[in-house]
Parts: C-alpha cells; sequence; structure tokens
C-alpha cells in the first residue's frame, strides 16, 4: 500500500521523486563506500598489514591457494567496487569469493553461522551480490570519467 502512495505523491510531485532519487543515490554511494573499505582492510590483512591474520604481522603464504590469492582479489575488488570502476562484476566476484569461504572454510566446522564463526562471510557474500544487483549508483569514478 505505502509504494502505491509514494508512487502517487512523486508522480503528482516531480521535484519530491528527484530528491528522494538524489537521496537514495547518497546513501547507496556511503553504503557501498563504507562496505569497501572495510572488506578492502580484510584484504589487506590477508597480505600481512594491519596485524596480519594472526596479529603479528603474518602474512598468508605468498601464492598459496586460496588465502593469498583470496586476499589479492579482495583488496582488488574493494578498490574497484569503493571507487565504482567495474563495480557490478567486481561486486559479483566479491560475493561469490565470500559464498566459497563460506562453504569452504566455515560451514564444515558447524551449521549455522553463529556457530561456524562465518557470519562474516555470509553477510558480505549477500552485501556484494546486493550491489552487483543494484550497481554502485551516481556517485563513481567510473560516471565521472564518462562526463
Amino acid at each position: 500500500m505505502t509504494t502505491t502512495t509514494d508512487t502517487r505523491r512523486a508522480a503528482a510531485h516531480p521535484a519530491t521523486a528527484a530528491a528522494a532519487a538524489k537521496r537514495n543515490d547518497l546513501v547507496l554511494a556511503a553504503f557501498r563506500v563504507v562496505v569497501s573499505f572495510l572488506f578492502g582492510l580484510h584484504g589487506l590483512q590477508g597480505l600481512g598489514f594491519l596485524g596480519g591474520v594472526d596479529g603479528q604481522g603474518g602474512a598468508v603464504a605468498f601464492g598459496s591457494w586460496p588465502g593469498w590469492y583470496g586476499s589479492v582479489i579482495e583488496l582488488v575488488g574493494a578498490v574497484l567496487v569503493l571507487t565504482g570502476l567495474a563495480a557490478r562484476p567486481a561486486a559479483f566476484v566479491l560475493s561469490g569469493v565470500m559464498a566459497y569461504a563460506y562453504f569452504t572454510v566455515h560451514q564444515p566446522e558447524a551449521l549455522l553461522p553463529m556457530h561456524n564463526m562465518g557470519e562474516l562471510a555470509a553477510v558480505y557474500s549477500w552485501v556484494f551480490l546486493l550491489l552487483a544487483v543494484l550497481g554502485p549508483g551516481a556517485f563513481t569514478v567510473q560516471r565521472a570519467l564518462r562526463r
């Protein structure tokens, strides 16, 4: 019922619809930037920065599969999503990376994410899938380069 009412209001007041669209773009851009920044930190951690994977500066072994390659994919993908360059394909890949991490690392430990420490992997997988479907929003480097 609310959607119908909102649609009627937007049709009656184009300025209201434009303001709502701009607000949605701002929120989506902020969401994209914050999530990809945090995810990029996770990728850096796997490469030995920010305390590393063990809190002592240790990195995943160079060239190891899937750890080292996963960390590189996480970092590069996070930068692409953050800037909005090829954000949809990058978000889709990151969603798959996190689904892979959940089902190969976390899920064999226990059935539920609360018990297998896989909550972050599951949430990131769905968040990046959402960004792949919705897109990065209006405020991206890619859109600025097109102008």
